[in-house]
């Protein structure tokens, strides 16, 4: 099944652990966690791809108002539910497309065995087939952290608390739940809120902080610090 939406807004914070502990403090208040965490959070391993010429990372680096990447995702190590999303940003607003994977597609992926993705009949992964025929897109490092999530109805409102993120530096041995990973460097933990029209009055008191700016973190751009 392929999946589409449409564009949401983002804020993105990069914050210290006493913040943590006060958004969640905050958010456990007004918001629900997300139904699919356990003991409410859950871990995340993504496989994120890019060409030769690191053109997703420079990207991003630069701020280009109009980009995309793609990565594979799944969670808490259970490879019976994989996606491949291709993340875009546009002016600052931003949209996922996603496709499901089974174990083997993804395995096949990530040896470079390609052929099976034109006819795929999922048109995401068709499109990945072409720029990683075409543009040399290839993938390029693991980005595994812990996530704890809130939902608020009113405005489609996801809030999250990202932390412990780490990297598999040039392994993309995805699947495997015994890849080692190690910590990205010096890096913060952050916290994410989006929404589709608008931003309600609770949820934006709720995560305001003392001298907190809006950013653009990459997990995946600070995952490649070592290369």
């Amino acid at each position: 099944m392929e999946k589409e939406k449409h564009y949401r807004h983002e804020w993105k914070h990069e914050i210290s652990y006493a913040d943590l502990l006060t958004i969640r403090a905050r958010m456990s208040a007004v918001a629900i966690p997300d139904p699919h965490t356990v003991d409410g959070k859950y871990l995340i391993r993504s496989l994120y791809f890019d060409n030769g010429k690191d053109k997703a990372l420079r990207e991003k680096v630069d701020g280009v108002n109009m980009r995309e990447k793609f990565r594979i995702r799944y969670y808490n190590f259970d490879t019976s539910i994989i996606h491949l999303e291709k993340k875009s940003k546009v002016n600052g607003l931003g949209t996922k497309y996603s496709a499901d994977l089974n174990a083997e597609e993804t395995q096949r992926i990530v040896d470079g065995d390609t052929d099976w993705m034109l006819d795929s009949g999922r048109p995401l992964i068709e499109e990945l087939y072409c720029k990683m025929r075409y543009q040399g897109m290839k993938p390029m490092t693991i980005v595994d952290y812990t996530r704890e999530p809130f939902i608020f109805g009113p405005g489609n409102v996801r809030v999250t608390l990202d932390y412990d993120i780490r990297t598999g530096l040039s392994s993309t041995d995805f699947l495997n739940p015994d890849c080692v990973t190690i910590s990205a460097g010096d890096a913060p933990i952050i916290l994410e809120v989006k929404w589709d029209a608008y931003l309600p009055d609770i949820i934006r008191d709720a995560v305001q902080l003392p001298g907190c700016r809006v950013g653009a973190f990459s997990k995946y751009a600070q995952c490649r610090i070592y290369g």
